[in-house]
């Protein structure tokens, strides 16, 4: 399921306090990014225990119970997690990736708040959530009559929102550093293979890492730790970024004329990375338009491009990461830019197409 409204985690106790009060919730998003922890946090600030249930290791007697004769009758009896007798919330993780068969037990717990004779004790509240098909993720697709009893909320990750949470939370300083450097390196989508990628989730895996190993890490480890958890691009950026903070070799060094692109093999994630802060920069300082150009900019762009030669003599590949167009295929520098590059450096421009 998809939606062109989506809500940032900021929004999510306010909008679930106005639904889930009173109508059952499903939150839909990408894995890691959240929707568990953000249930369980919303559940606490009611004063509510979170009893989770996961869809993906239930079958239907997990939730209607087992039967038994009573007075000559057969009943069923729910499960001791499920029949409380105090207000609670139940959260259904994963609800959509749960066989038809689960699904349908669900139907009267979450329109009529009960399961047989069971009735959800007042004050309590029913959240679903689940990964959507086109995040590489297991999901069934949801029969119309359960979608119609759930009012659905879209999350989306959102650097601003992490940052603040992150630093409430201990998250290592390199990681909020660099995210705060690269906000957009937060969340990359599930790729279609098997290998890791970026997420809240899997920076807050690294974070621990870093917060484990200590100062004390060794970079062969670092380069281990940070390919096992983040999107390949990003974790090569990452290692540049702690050779910068260890070594104090920043794009501002190279810019002034004060230290050289590092030459050694390596390097080259660290290579990787100072092309990346010296892209971001000229997107910054840049204007769309030339004659817009004070003329410090001016002196600027023409020592941007010696610097772009001179990184293309290193290697081309990464220079190329300079002036390459975003993911959507639209250029990040302004044309004029551009135009002066593909001037002066022809090699480096072909290799752009």
């Amino acid at each position: 399921m998809q939606s062109a409204i989506t809500v940032t985690p900021t929004r999510i106790p306010e909008l679930l306090l106005g639904l889930a009060t009173v109508r059952p919730v499903f939150l839909w998003g990408a894995p890691g990014i959240g929707k568990s922890s953000l249930v369980r946090a919303f559940a606490e600030s009611l004063g509510l225990e979170c009893v989770s249930l996961l869809g993906t290791q239930l079958a239907p007697e997990d939730l209607i119970g087992v039967p038994q004769i009573h007075d000559g009758r057969t009943r069923f009896c729910p499960p001791e997690a499920i029949a409380r007798d105090e207000p609670y919330c139940l959260f259904l993780d994963e609800l959509n990736a749960a066989t038809p068969d689960v699904q349908k037990a669900f139907y009267s717990l979450i329109l009529d708040r009960r399961i047989g004779s069971y009735e959800l004790p007042a004050g309590s509240i029913v959240i679903g959530a689940g990964n959507r098909s086109t995040d590489n993720a297991l999901a069934r697709p949801i029969a119309s009559a359960l979608v119609n009893r759930l009012t659905h909320v879209h999350l989306q990750a959102s650097a601003k929102d992490w940052l603040v949470w992150a630093g409430e939370n201990g998250i290592h300083p390199w990681v909020t550093e660099y995210l705060t450097d690269r906000p957009d390196h937060l969340w990359s989508k599930a790729p279609k293979t098997e290998e890791p990628f970026s997420t809240p989730r899997s920076w807050h895996m690294l974070s621990d890492a870093l917060h484990s190993f200590g100062p004390t890490l060794d970079e062969g480890t670092l380069k281990v730790i940070t390919h096992g958890t983040l999107t390949p691009a990003h974790a090569v950026s990452f290692c540049g970024y702690a050779k910068i903070v260890r070594n104090a070799y920043g794009i501002d060094a190279i810019l002034k004329g004060d230290a050289p692109w590092p030459r050694r093999l390596e390097d080259r994630d660290l290579l990787y990375y100072l092309a990346d802060a010296f892209r971001g920069r000229l997107a910054k300082e840049l204007p769309d338009r030339k004659e817009h150009a004070s003329e410090a900019v001016r002196q600027t762009a023409f020592r941007s491009k010696a610097l772009l030669v001179q990184l293309a003599e290193i290697s081309v590949e990464v220079a190329q990461t300079v002036i390459a167009d975003d993911l959507d295929g639209n250029p990040v520098l302004p044309a004029w830019f551009l135009v002066e590059a593909a001037r002066d450096m022809p090699r480096l421009v072909e290799a752009r197409r």
